[in-house]
Order: structure tokens, then sequence, then C-alpha cells
């Protein structure tokens, strides 16, 4: 029986070591066939309004009828969605991305969560080619935004060090050949110690990135064109007009939805409740800041509990939109899950970050200059991981009068209609309009 993993997951392998995911599926008999089909639904829904956001989520229709209804009406939803941002794709094609990527999270959390509603051989094959092209989606946007995020942080830092290097023009050190990142200008030179070595460790950043991302690039145009995708654009397209649904699913939607959204909520309290929120909730944690500067495995340790909760924080949030209509506290379960949703992912942004700048420190025969500036923007993204942790933990502690309804758990204990305490906002270093699908 095939592994089952949650959708958007920590891989098991290690970072950059080049998992093509799980095996691909033989196609079926017919495939050529089954793929003109999936090319005519396509071409079907270019006559519907084009999105241009977010896939979001989808209503899940009035309270009352079956589960199994509810549950169809959510995955037409999704794959309509799907299928519309594969139309846009040759027009808008990092827009249409991002409406895959979000569509097929959803498909698969909702799968997931709701997996005794559904065929389970049918459900647990798609979410493993859905997990697999959403990684494969997710990689070039990351490395983009990864690339700008730490080029600003080195500006703000350069400029820190340096009051007036701020209007010099950069100095050419030859270290690392290349153009400037298109969006974000590249640290100035000043006569500091950070601002000597910031121009060549923004470089070399470039470097490492821009390869990474075009690898990401091609591995992407692969993967669309490959016969795996065409295969998966075949099941979405079925998934458009009917669901596999099993005789569970012929009970009411107010009784048997809740029960199943509630098991992801409280897999989530769990998660969150093994979490050191008390160290978390100091404005500054030290310990953790300085054990994340020793070895990478002590980094990896420490951000993969919170990743995890990331993923089934996100799961929580689909499942409540399956629900949404039938719970009367949703909406409010849903806006605090949002706002954990954005603290996450700023934590997710820093602690990748960081880790990016580790391994250009490792690069062999760097100047002490650039070490020196490496280690300066390494050690601001930690803090900007901490930051997140700060802020995560106000909203979610009990303590904090941030409470969330929901299932017993880390937010349950809290006064109903309390107010959510001070929340800080987002670090300087942080990606604005952060992605929470």
């Amino acid at each position: 029986m095939a592994q089952q993993q949650l959708p958007d997951s920590p891989p098991l392998t290690p970072a950059g070591s080049g998992d093509p995911g799980p095996p691909a599926a033989a196609p079926a008999p017919g495939g050529t066939t089954g793929t003109r089909t999936a090319q005519a639904r396509t071409q079907q829904s270019r006559t519907a309004a084009a999105p241009t956001a977010d896939a979001g989520p989808a209503p899940a229709g009035p309270p009352g009828g079956t589960a199994g209804g509810t549950l169809a009406r959510y995955l037409h939803d999704q794959a309509t969605a799907f299928l519309r941002a594969l139309s846009l794709r040759g027009e808008h094609e990092g827009d249409a991305d991002e409406l895959l990527r979000a569509s097929a999270r959803r498909i698969g959390g909702v799968l997931h969560i709701y997996a005794p509603l559904t065929d389970p051989v049918w459900a647990e094959s798609l979410r493993a080619e859905l997990g697999w092209l959403a990684t494969t989606l997710a990689r070039e946007p990351q490395y983009t935004a990864r690339l700008a995020r730490l080029l600003e942080a080195l500006r703000r830092l350069s400029a820190a060090a340096d009051p007036d290097a701020g209007g010099k023009a950069p100095a050419d050190t030859g270290d690392v050949p290349g153009p400037p990142a298109p969006a974000v200008p590249p640290p100035p030179a000043g006569s500091g110690p950070l601002a000597l070595g910031a121009a060549r460790a923004g470089a070399l950043l470039e470097r490492q990135l821009t390869l990474a991302r075009t690898r990401a690039h091609s591995a992407t145009l692969q993967a669309m064109g490959s016969s795996r995708f065409h295969a998966l654009a075949d099941n979405i397209a079925v998934l458009a007009s009917e669901v596999p649904l099993t005789a569970a699913a012929e009970g009411p939607a107010a009784t048997v939805l809740p029960p199943l959204a509630a098991q992801a909520d409280r897999r989530l309290a769990d998660a969150a409740g093994a979490l050191p929120l008390l160290r978390a909730a100091h404005p500054y944690n030290a310990e953790a800041v300085q054990a994340a500067l020793g070895t990478e495995l002590t980094a990896d340790l420490q951000d993969s509990p919170w990743h995890q909760v990331r993923v089934l924080l996100r799961l929580s949030r689909y499942a409540a939109e399956v629900c949404r209509g039938i719970d009367p506290d949703g909406e409010a379960a849903a806006q605090r899950l949002a706002e954990a949703a954005v603290l996450l992912a700023r934590h997710r942004e820093a602690a990748e970050c960081a880790a990016a700048v580790a391994a250009a420190a490792r690069t062999p025969r760097i100047a002490p200059a650039t070490a020196y500036a490496l280690g300066v923007l390494h050690a601001d993204q930690r803090h900007e991981v901490e930051a997140a942790r700060f802020a995560f933990s106000r909203l979610w502690q009990p303590g904090s009068g941030a409470s969330r309804p929901g299932p017993p758990g880390p937010a349950a204990s809290a006064a109903p209609g309390s107010a959510p305490g001070p929340v800080p906002g987002p670090g300087p270093n942080s990606v604005p309009g952060a992605r929470t699908e």
C-alpha cells in the first residue's frame, strides 16, 4: 500500500535532495483519448470568467443535504478552478500556476480529511499526484521570493550599519559575476565591515538562488508536459463532474461532516500543544537563536514541529471551508486560523531563508567580509523566526486572550468573547501578501 502523506508536508528526504516525488501512475488504456477529453473540458472552461486571485474557499452549499453532496460540490468547484487555471497558463503562467497549486492543495487536503466518504484507492492515488504537482509548482516562486527577501534584508542591514552609504552606487567587487536582481537593488557598498561584504554576499546568494530557480522552472516545464500531468488532468476533469463516494456519504451533512472536521482540529491542537509556546511567548528567545546558530541539525529539529503545525493548520482551514454554513461558529474559527496561517507562513519563509544563507556560507574560499555579512544575515533571519513564533504564541495561547473556537486544546479554555492580545506586526523582512492557501 502506498504511504499516505499530508499535502504539502515536509519531504521525507533532506531539502535539495532532488527527490522526484511519488512514482508516476501508469496511464490508463486509451490515454490519448483521455487527454483529448481533458483538453476538451479545458477548452470549455475558457468561456467561464477567468480567476484573478487565489482559488479561495469554494462555497459548500446551503446547510442540510447529504454529506456526499456537500463534499462533491466543494470538489467540483475546486476541480473547475483547476481547469480554468490550466486554460490560463499560456497567458499568465505565474498566476495560473498559483491557482493550480491552491486548487491541488485544497483537493488533496479535503480528500485526506474526509477520507471515509470517498473511495480509498482512488483518493489515495489522486492525493499523491496532487501533492507531486503542488510541490513542483511551488519551488520556482519560493526561490524567487527567497532571493528578493534576502537581498532586501542585506540592503536594510547595510543601510543600518552605514547610514551615509544609502545613496552610493554599489561597488563592483568581482566576487561573483552576474547582473543584479531585477526587482531588488543590490546592497550599497560603504566603509563598514558589513557593507564591504554585503555586496559579495548578495552576489553569491543571487547566483545560487537564481540557479536553483532556473532548475525549478525547467522541472515545472518538464512536469507540465509529461504524461503524468496529462493523466492527472484527466482525473481532475472527471472529478469536475462526478466523485466516487462511499455509503457513509449518504448521511446528513450536519451529522457526518463536523466530526471529521473536528478530528483535523484535534490533530492541530495536539501538535500546537507540543510546541514550546511558553518559551516562544518571550519577546526575545536568546536560547533558541543561539541554538539555531549552531549546527544545522539543531535548527532543523527546532523548525520541523512548527512546519508540521502549519500543514495541520492548513488542513483545518480546508475542513472549515467544506463545513461553511453548517457550523455556526465556523466563520470565527476560519478567521482565527487564517491569522495563524499568516504567522506560520512568515515563520517558514524566515527559516528557509536562514537555511539558504547557511548553505551559502559553506561555499569554499569565500572572503572573510562575505562570511561576516552572511553570518549577520543568518542571525537576522533567525530573529525573524523567533518574532513569528512570538506572534503565534500570543495568538494561540489562552493566556493571551486570543482563543479560537474549536476542539479541546491549547486555545479552547479562554473565555468566550475575549479580546485578542496585541500581536506584533510583520517584521521588516516579511514578504507582503504572504500566501496562506
